[in-house]
């Protein structure tokens, strides 16, 4: 007697990220073990992550675009300021070259802050930098200049006042200009303080200062310390103090609005929840990654830098040397309080920087580009979902694959391949094939969504006899991203159950 079809489906695949961190003989069908240049959509399918598109003239930059930052005149409108290892540039289309005359840039690895119509850019071991709109000088230059402006590594603009630290000589304090200037050093409210007999746990250094909740936020390598009161610093007051957790890198923090994120040591973590739990949380934003996350950050030479987008509503941390870049879903946590995330490693960014408009700005080997379309600068990328092992609900028992299908939401005349595995090999059998095409032209356009688009969303449900057996089962798909989004919005499988092994 024939052996009856036994069926899986995994609805909204992937829609839980990735999880490298625990067994995944164990894990819900919805976890990934393989999630690259992916994003959790809207509608909770795991799709692929849009592409970029040089916005500046690439024959205008010589070298990387390493950072870049928004200008914010006193009357609210805006402008790009970027920097290179060697130059200093204004706009996004242009980039006009405003490096002051008698100015070295050695290291374009500014940190950046805007305070009363003027941006000031620093870096450690350089003199800092201002664009007033009209100028780009050194801070030092400017008529009003007073005081010693302090050549430190991290900037914040906050309480009507610049805040400055990590100079070259110095890793425990904290230096204040005066009221609505970031000019005067010596005069008026300005000042500094000496952090290194508050850190709670022992010695530290200073690794990024940020400003929420109406607290002063001075983060170490393994501590953090919350100031109140630092609209008057003459008068602040250490309110809390957390040990256990720091931040490794400066251009990891990001404020979400309702929180600020960061990566420590231990992973990416939520500074609100730190707060309330008064020590190292058991749960954290990058748990599912977090033996990964944390390997690779430890042992990262280059640069770490993030971007939030609530736009995208996504956390982006990327890692130099490791080329790594880690999206972190943040519309809505896991149950355990973590967040899902995916892995792009094709992305190559050199800088981030989310504009007051929405418009998510890269910079990249040749100038700026902006996050959008799906293709990366013309060029197709591969985006792959990969399931954890699937058992059947009977681990001891061969699985033999039959029927194999997938529903795909979009991509049209997109080249997909579909890969099926046996028992934790990295040997596949494919099955490659070409998506429908979709003929609507709005699609994704202007009018898609908004009442012109009759034709119902592509949706592509191709099948895939199978072959072979084993004990567990992994499935996988591969797409060829160029132009058009894909999403996956159900995976199928049938086996017969054999016998016992």
């Amino acid at each position: 007697m024939a052996k009856q079809l036994q069926s899986i489906a995994i609805q909204a695949p992937g829609f839980f990220g990735l999880n490298t961190q625990d067994s995944p003989t164990s894990l819900s069908e919805q976890f990934a073990l393989v999630a690259d240049n992916c994003v959790i959509d809207q509608f909770g399918r795991i799709g692929a992550r849009q592409g970029w598109t040089y916005t500046s003239d690439i024959d205008t930059v010589a070298d990387d675009i390493v950072h870049i930052s928004e200008y914010i005149e006193a009357d609210g409108t805006t402008e790009v300021i970027s920097a290179s290892d060697t130059k200093i540039y204004k706009g996004t289309t242009t980039l006009t070259d405003i490096t002051p005359g008698s100015y070295t840039v050695s290291d374009g690895n500014f940190d950046s802050a805007n305070l009363n119509g003027v941006i000031y850019l620093f870096r450690e071991g350089s003199d800092p930098v201002y664009y007033d709109g009209t100028t780009c000088d050194e801070v030092s230059a400017h008529a009003d200049y007073s005081g010693t402006v302090p050549s430190g590594d991290i900037v914040q603009s906050g309480f009507g006042r610049l805040w400055v630290a990590k100079t070259d000589t110095n890793n425990t304090t904290v230096y204040w200009s005066d009221l609505l200037t970031g000019f005067k050093w010596d005069t008026g409210s300005s000042g500094s303080i000496d952090i290194s007999k508050v850190w709670p746990n022992g010695a530290d250094e200073i690794t990024a200062i940020t400003i929420h909740n109406n607290f002063l936020i001075i983060f170490g390598k393994t501590q953090i310390l919350v100031y109140s009161g630092a609209d008057d610093p003459a008068t602040m007051s250490l309110a809390d103090t957390v040990t256990g957790i720091g931040c490794i890198a400066r251009d990891s923090v990001q404020v979400t609005g309702t929180d600020v994120l960061f990566l420590s040591d231990g992973g990416v973590r939520s500074f609100a929840r730190t707060i309330q739990e008064k020590s190292v949380p058991m749960r954290d934003i990058s748990k599912n990654i977090r033996t990964e996350l944390t390997a690779l950050a430890n042992i990262e030479t280059g640069r770490i830098y993030s971007v939030y987008s609530p736009e995208e509503a996504f956390y982006l941390v990327h890692l130099e040397t490791n080329g790594s870049t880690f999206c972190f879903d943040m519309r809505s946590p896991l149950e355990d309080g973590s967040a899902r995330v995916t892995r792009w490693d094709t992305l190559s960014p050199q800088c981030f920087c989310r504009r007051r408009n929405g418009t998510l700005l890269i910079g990249q080997t040749l100038g700026i580009a902006s996050y959008g379309g799906y293709t990366d600068n013309g060029n197709s990328y591969t985006m792959s979902y990969f399931t954890n092992y699937i058992d059947f609900g009977q681990p001891s028992n061969l699985k033999l694959l039959k029927n194999l299908k997938i529903s795909v939401i979009g991509g049209s005349s997109t080249q997909a391949t579909l890969n099926w595995g046996y028992d934790y090999s990295a040997s596949y059998r494919k099955k490659t094939f070409i998506l429908a095409t979709q003929v609507i032209a709005e699609y994704n356009i202007a009018e898609y969504n908004v009442g012109e688009f009759n034709g119902g969303v592509l949706v592509n449900r191709p099948q895939v006899q199978a072959s072979g057996g084993g004990q567990v089962v992994q499935l996988g798909v591969e797409s060829v991203i160029s132009g058009q989004p894909v999403s996956i919005q159900r995976l199928t499988a049938q086996a017969i159950i054999g016998r016992t092994i």
